[in-house]
């Protein structure tokens, strides 16, 4: 069991316990006896605050241990641990980036279920964390309430996409329209238990440390949970909108990583010490130019660009339609500078490719800082990373990490610039509708049209 030392002035055995005095008395003056409630109080401030510690009081996680294949380090032993490190994590990168491709191919639904893996595996990374490190103290119920809050969390989340995705299905069966229409109130009676059993669960002289892993697990919730619902949010949107910012940010840490490693010699930042300017610098352009061609190629097809939508006559998810403006070849003038080097005064592009330079961008500058994020919470733990669980690249985290500022930032795009109304979710939301809400919207539409001149008006015999 890890040991974790307060640091302070501790009586020695056999001495009494004394608060020091008030502010005005004298040590040993006549003044009137505090009470017995007060010296309880002054002890368990003295001996039982825990956020007094500074970060050398943290212990030190043990190491994970190496769980490279048998067969790879057999195979790599005669080189050195740079370009062993180096073969192990180029094999399991492209290892991962067929399984990646194969999942595509399955569909959209086996992607959210990705997502949601990938949130439920980085969920338990961070929280373990936190458990190895307070362990000594035996906190009540804190992995039971973390993992309670984590399905309160999603049920909300998820419930709401079946609620504005699903209308159609959710229709025809009764049980499903109590849990949607109660929906809410159901996901705060959940969060509530839980909030009470935390409650019940304080013990003295570790309330602060059990409100410190209670803002730790909410936390955790902030950043795996919501933004993994924003990713299946933009997976809505089209499966171009899920793939590019995704492909971008991998493209930019495997860039980086390879600039770096060859031709890095200047420290990037203090945090991640193997991190240099050749590599940053390197990654970026090769992420913008990696964004543009993917979205020339992605463009082209009805299945990346279609928004995702659930059929219920045929019961699966479908991705055809008209492609939007944004998917269709435009013919755009260049500018002087551009003229001059290309040699040519007109270009055919898609949209989609202007916006995915903003997205590169986005993945090669901003994106890193979430590892940088994540590299000062692995040295304040004193760990190297998250977990072992890919060989060479640490934990789920540790891989993932800068996927989650790109999944807001598509969000907040896609709502700022991009989307319009969605009139297959309207029609879903209006098919919910009982008959006399649906012939009041008919009537009060066609009103509108008839003043608008799109209608004419019927005539009267």
């Amino acid at each position: 069991m890890l040991e974790l030392r307060y640091r302070g002035s501790c009586p020695g055995p056999g001495e009494a316990v004394s608060p020091p005095p008030r502010e005005g008395e004298a040590a040993g003056g006549d003044h009137e006896t505090e009470s017995t409630s007060d010296k309880e109080t002054d002890i368990d401030d003295r001996y039982g605050d825990l956020d007094s510690r500074t970060d050398s009081d943290i212990p030190e996680i043990p190491a994970s241990s190496d769980r490279t294949p048998e067969i790879l380090k057999k195979a790599l032993s005669g080189l050195s641990s740079r370009w062993k490190n180096w073969w192990i994590r180029g094999i399991l990168t492209l290892t991962m980036i067929s399984l990646f491709f194969l999942i595509i191919y399955m569909g959209s639904f086996m992607l959210m279920l990705l997502v949601l893996g990938i949130q439920v595996k980085c969920f338990h990374e961070i929280i373990t964390i936190g458990y190895r490190v307070y362990h000594s103290y035996d906190l009540p119920w804190f992995r039971t309430l973390s993992w309670h809050f984590l399905l309160c969390v999603n049920y909300f989340f998820y419930g709401e996409t079946v609620a504005d995705y699903f209308a159609t299905f959710v229709q025809r069966e009764e049980q499903l329209q109590f849990l949607i229409r109660y929906h809410r109130f159901i996901s705060f009676a959940l969060y509530l238990a839980g909030f009470c059993m935390f409650v019940l669960s304080l013990v003295k002289k570790h309330y602060r440390l059990q409100f410190y892993m209670f803002a730790w697990t909410h936390v955790t919730l902030l950043i795996t949970v919501t933004q993994s619902h924003l990713v299946i949010q933009n997976l809505f949107e089209g499966m171009i909108w899920f793939l590019v910012p995704i492909s971008s940010v991998i493209c930019n840490d495997i860039t980086a990583y390879l600039f770096g490693f060859f031709f890095g010699r200047t420290p990037l930042i203090k945090l991640s010490p193997k991190k240099t300017w050749e590599g940053f610098i390197g990654g970026f352009f090769s992420t913008v130019v990696f964004g543009f061609i993917a979205a020339y190629v992605l463009s082209k097809y009805q299945y990346f660009v279609c928004p995702v939508e659930y059929r219920s006559d045929v019961n699966s998810f479908v991705t055809e339609c008209e492609p939007s403006e944004l998917f269709q070849l435009q013919t755009y003038s260049l500018p002087p500078f551009l003229k001059a080097v290309l040699r040519q005064e007109r270009v055919s592009l898609y949209p989609f490719q202007i916006h995915s330079i903003a997205l590169s961008t986005f993945a090669s500058l901003i994106g890193p800082f979430g590892g940088f994020f994540a590299s000062g919470f692995k040295r304040a733990f004193k760990i190297k990373d998250f977990a072992n669980t890919i060989p060479g690249h640490g934990g789920i985290m540790d891989r993932f990490d800068c996927q989650y500022l790109m999944a807001t930032f598509v969000h907040v795009y896609i709502t700022s610039f991009i989307r319009g109304p969605n009139p297959s979710k309207v029609l879903q939301q209006l098919l919910v509708l009982q008959p006399e809400q649906q012939l009041n919207i008919y009537k009060t539409l066609k009103t509108h049209l008839i003043e608008k001149g799109i209608l004419q008006p019927a005539l009267k015999v």
